[in-house]
């Protein structure tokens, strides 16, 4: 649907590249943190070495974001280095907002009772939610230690969906308890590092502690297994290539 109303928007290696990312968002659906360098890379295979430049695929990131067909998170590693950017598509909206008006029609007459009805409608919608509003997918025990830093109902919700991304990514997310435990470790994390430096990103910072502790747990689990430290970066690393 996004397609069939702004196509005519992006060229043919753009729409290229559009295409390739959404097939990476295949796991996850909807959701995607494949590198440019991947993307790129199967496209060129795809058509036989003939694929599109690194600047044309940011061109096409740069388009659809400001479109609205996706929202880009950018993500940090726990050194702070830039990771792989986290795309996440969103729905088509049911219905396209109204146009503009142009104001060169001396005839028509101003409703002032429609005006003031769409004046309490964006009203409501500017409305902020505090915690009390958020999704009954969050656990309270969640809510109740992020509300002290971010009050707000889509900021704990988004908080919470990379932890449940992070969690799915590491193959646990089955293991609520252990999601729950480790969401709540590593919120104290990025707070405690928010008391010493600025951090311009905290969700994306956050999602790089999650990855960080799901790996450590992970270590953890083998060597309670019995299996030594050698041969637990080689399983990281085949776990991560499957």
């Amino acid at each position: 649907m996004w397609l069939s109303v702004h196509k005519d928007k992006f060229s043919k290696g753009e729409l290229a590249g559009l295409k390739r990312l959404v097939r990476f968002a295949a796991k996850i659906p909807g959701v995607s943190n494949a590198k440019i360098g991947t993307v790129l890379k199967a496209i060129h295979e795809e058509y036989n070495g003939h694929g599109i430049s690194r600047s044309t695929f940011k061109r096409m990131i740069a388009k659809a974001a400001e479109i609205g067909i996706f929202t880009v998170h950018e993500t940090e590693r726990k050194n702070g280095s830039q990771s792989s950017n986290l795309y996440v598509f969103n729905r088509f909206p049911k219905s396209e907002p109204p146009k503009q008006e142009k104001m060169d029609h001396p005839n028509k007459t101003i409703n002032l009772s429609k005006t003031n009805k769409n004046q309490k409608i964006t009203k409501r919608n500017e409305t902020v939610l505090d915690h009390t509003f958020t999704s009954d997918r969050v656990p309270q025990s969640f809510i109740s230690t992020v509300k002290y830093f971010f009050s707000e109902a889509k900021q704990i919700e988004e908080f919470w969906r990379m932890a449940s991304l992070a969690a799915y990514k590491n193959n646990c997310e089955q293991d609520r308890n252990t999601i729950l435990e480790t969401a709540i470790h590593s919120f104290k994390q990025l707070i405690r590092k928010m008391k010493t430096r600025v951090i311009a990103k905290p969700v994306a910072y956050f999602y790089g502690i999650l990855n960080k502790k799901f790996e450590e747990n992970y270590f953890e689990e083998l060597h309670e297994m019995g299996f030594p430290a050698e041969d637990n970066a080689f399983s990281l690393n085949f776990f991560y290539k499957k």
